[in-house]
């Protein structure tokens, strides 16, 4: 019987065109050659007093890292770049969450920036309780201020700081100051009992709130409203300009009834609205009013000088709990103790004062 002659099937697949390398191999290795070389202390601190931005990056990263290496590096960029610092205004900004800070500091950063001032934005982004990740969103956020060439914007995560506030905002301000920022603003993660955090580290503390979110007498807490030097009452646009206006004349009542500054300042409450731009201006004309009576009665430099020697005392306390949880021994006998607190055969305070003997034995 004759065999079925074999048809090909009509389904057939060619060889496709090979495509070329999307990625030149020659610009890898540069781009390789660059990362590998780091450059000295020397040569971020000239390049940071030159107005560069990428140096002074580089320079907040290695002041953020916990490195023992970077450390010391970090110290001698420092050292350099104090000289020229402390000859800008810090203004902290805190709110609710959802009050828009990060749209009210890019219509305020362009408005500092139109006027001519040079604006550093140090955004501290929430880090997660469980992956200790964080978005770091707020350049995507700020995309208008982002593209300004008198801006800069760099995002942080907080960690486990109190407040919000990233372990080195402190001296990542140094170094913004001595790039040539006169106005640092730092934006931080929200309303919370330690946000003195912030207070200790900035000239003006700015308060952003909304209108008809309740109570607003009761939504913030007394804590938060005594450290304000300002409040303004944000998305004061569209059907909520009445409330708005209303919110603000609780706001400037309520706060008649706290005690006097030691500043001299007597705090006001304004409306604003990030949106369309209105109230912005009259945001700033408060802040240098609040700048021009401090400096002349002395409060300001009082402040600043107060404010140095308690981030010295802060950061003894922080490298002496970074020295004792990189101690090799301390690492060892740590898991040990932890196992002995679970299971009861030691209380936690016992422990505690073990694993601190042995550390300065």
């Amino acid at each position: 019987m004759a065999q079925k002659k074999s048809h090909p099937s009509a389904l057939k697949e060619n060889d496709g065109i090979e495509q070329p390398d999307s990625i030149s191999a020659t610009s890898v290795e540069h781009i390789q050659q660059f990362r590998r070389k780091q450059p000295s202390a020397e040569e971020l601190i000239s390049n940071i007093l030159k107005g560069d931005k990428v140096a002074l990056s580089r320079a907040i990263t290695l002041v953020e890292s916990t490195s023992a290496t970077h450390l010391e590096k970090a110290n001698e960029v420092i050292k350099g770049c104090l000289p020229y610092a402390n000859n800008s205004l810090r203004i902290g900004i805190t709110g609710v969450p959802g009050v828009g800070k990060s749209t009210f500091i890019e219509a305020f950063g362009k408005y500092l920036t139109s006027i001519g001032k040079k604006v550093a934005v140090l955004a501290v982004d929430p880090s997660s309780s469980i992956s200790h990740g964080s978005i770091l969103g707020d350049k995507t956020r700020m995309e208008e201020l982002v593209k300004d060439e008198n801006a800069y914007i760099r995002p942080s995560a907080s960690g486990e700081s109190l407040g919000g506030v990233a372990r080195k905002t402190r001296e990542a301000i140094i170094l913004c100051e001595a790039c040539g920022f006169d106005t640092i603003l730092i934006e931080t993660v929200g309303v919370g009992q330690s946000e003195t955090a912030v207070h200790s580290m900035v000239d003006f503390f700015l308060l952003l709130n909304l209108a008809g979110a309740g109570d607003e007498l009761q939504g913030i807490k007394r804590g938060i409203m005594e450290m304000a030097d300002a409040i303004v009452i944000n998305k004061a646009d569209g059907d909520n300009i009445k409330r708005a206006r209303l919110a603000k004349v609780d706001f400037n009542r309520a706060l008649h009834l706290f005690p006097l500054k030691n500043s001299g300042w007597s705090p006001k409450a304004t409306t604003c609205s990030a949106l369309t731009n209105e109230g912005i201006s009259e945001v700033w004309e408060t802040i240098t009013d609040y700048f021009t009576l401090t400096k002349e009665n002395g409060y300001f430099d009082k402040k600043r000088k107060e404010q140095s020697q308690y981030w010295m005392l802060e950061t003894i306390n922080e490298q002496l709990k970074l020295n004792f949880y990189n101690h090799q021994e301390i690492q060892k006998l740590l898991e040990e103790t932890k196992k002995a607190v679970q299971n009861n055969e030691i209380s936690p305070f016992a422990a505690a004062q073990l694993l601190l003997n042995a550390y300065f034995k």
